[in-house]
């Protein structure tokens, strides 16, 4: 019998918790085309400066990664943020009249998402970032699939949606999980266990970070 996949393991296990990520009230209010342009704009200002840690932890894992495939594909990955999200964000701060606001950057809710990242990234193994990064782009992939098929009034937020659901970023979204498999395969029972309690880590502080979106909180 052909052993169960490591990241179908990730996924049923932390069932609960992803499903409410991807329901989360964030990605509700733009299925239904009514998220409030305050909470976007808030929601890019934390977003894109999690674009330089995002640069830091694929950078991290380029180093820690056990060959060159594997580095190459990071390396692409490294392009497309530094080049097209950090393009995307520099267009839209400038259309909006958006700054970066260090008191949002310190709210609970950024703060632990972005320490918790980083720190997995610093501390851990290759497995736990592509873990963690799979945990992250295969939530997005998911939600903005779903978003991308309703009417989104907003030209930006509509363009954010079609970063996610780009054939790129699903390829990417993709090889992250092949990559869990690859290297979750030669782990025992209990790093498995490890990681799949990782992945439901990083869907936490997913939760807590789209939940800073909202100045009020959860």
């Amino acid at each position: 019998m052909t052993a169960e996949p490591l990241s179908d393991r990730m996924l049923r296990a932390n069932a609960g918790v992803f499903g409410r990520m991807v329901g989360h009230r964030f990605v509700q209010d733009i299925r239904a085309d009514r998220l409030p342009r305050a909470v976007f704009d808030r929601y890019l200002v934390i977003e894109g400066a999690f674009v330089d840690t995002a640069i830091a932890i694929f950078a991290l894992a380029t180093a820690k990664a056990p060959g060159i495939a594997a580095q190459r594909r990071l390396i692409a990955v490294l392009d497309a943020l530094a080049n097209a999200q950090v393009a995307y964000f520099e267009r839209v701060f400038a259309a909006r009249g958006l700054v970066p606001d260090p008191a949002v950057l310190a709210t609970p809710g950024v703060a632990s998402f972005r320490d918790g990242m980083l720190g997995i990234a610093r501390r851990g193994t290759y497995a736990d970032i592509a873990t963690a990064m799979f945990a992250a782009e295969w939530m997005y992939w998911t939600w903005c699939r779903d978003a991308a098929a309703t009417p989104v009034s907003d030209p930006h937020l509509r363009d954010w949606v079609a970063l996610h659901t780009d054939p790129d970023f699903a390829a990417q979204a993709q090889w992250l999980r092949a990559e869990v498999d690859r290297t979750g395969a030669s782990l025992d029972g209990a790093g498995q266990d490890r990681l799949i309690r990782l992945f439901g880590r990083v869907q936490r502080l997913e939760i807590a970070f789209h939940h800073a979106a909202y100045a009020e909180g959860p």
